[in-house]
């Protein structure tokens, strides 16, 4: 299940919905507000499925939603929380009561990141496997620590919080790194600057929520979902320049990264 996409980002929910199919989900829910449900309806490839769910005033979803989630996530392998939720504070509480509550392997990144700052507790108290993928600046927000420490000391930084919060941390960017915060460790040196695109991050959460599925355990999902998206940006690249790359592009190229790694 994802649970993504606000009135504002309504795209987000549909490249990790159509990522994590591409990377070989079997079956993809996508649990979106009410609000844009007939949007999201109108635009996805048909493959994937749809949940509509309660929403805020302004189209992201609400705390109410939490039964039915809860209900649907029963029948679910893995969960992808947070492409384009938005910030509004009932989304917030939404993200943070699920984290509380369930222990199904997650996949948290975006704006559900936001959410868990300053309630990290949240964290140190989760039981089950939790995948954080922030950038840079989120990585500085979600800990409370200055952007330019994380940008001077990134190996570091993801190792100590990985370790400290018991957590897979994807600390994406130029050379992105994977770990677990002990002895599990990778960079990844696949893709190229023009993945720095709209909804690339969407793509990857999509990928390892997919390879999460499929049995792998938590730290070779990131490992492996981090190196064939930005394999498959490398491959759509040649085609379409690393200027002209989008997100797209890159979903559009993961059948051919994951032929090149078979």
């Amino acid at each position: 299940m994802i649970l993504a996409g606000s009135g504002r980002f309504s795209g987000a929910a549909l490249l990790c919905a159509q990522a994590a199919l591409r990377a070989g989900a079997g079956l993809v829910t996508l649990g979106v507000s009410a609000g844009i449900h007939p949007a999201i309806i109108k635009n996805k490839t048909k493959e994937v499925m749809t949940l509509s769910l309660p929403q805020t005033k302004d189209q992201a979803l609400s705390l109410a939603a939490f039964s039915k989630i809860k209900l649907f996530l029963k029948n679910a392998d893995v969960l992808i929380i947070g492409p384009g939720l938005g910030k509004h504070k009932s989304t917030y509480l939404l993200v943070r009561k699920i984290l509380r509550q369930l222990t199904l392997p997650m996949v948290i990144d975006a704006d559900a990141l936001g959410a868990l700052s300053g309630h990290l507790a949240i964290l140190k108290q989760h039981q089950g496997q939790v995948i954080l993928t922030p950038h840079t600046k989120e990585m500085a927000g979600l800990f409370g620590i200055s952007l330019d420490f994380v940008k001077k000391n990134r190996k570091l930084v993801a190792k100590k919080y990985a370790k400290d919060y018991n957590s897979i941390i994807i600390l994406k960017g130029h050379r992105s790194i994977v770990t677990d915060g002990d002895r599990k460790f990778y960079i990844n040196k696949t893709g190229n600057p023009g993945m720095a695109t709209a909804g690339s991050g969407d793509v990857l959460s999509g990928i390892i929520g997919a390879f999460l599925a499929q049995g792998l355990d938590v730290f070779n999902a990131a490992k492996y979902a981090a190196h064939i998206h930005g394999l498959a940006g490398d491959i759509g690249a040649i085609d379409k320049t690393e200027m002209g790359l989008i997100a797209s592009d890159i979903i559009s190229r993961i059948p051919d990264a994951l032929k090149v790694c078979s």
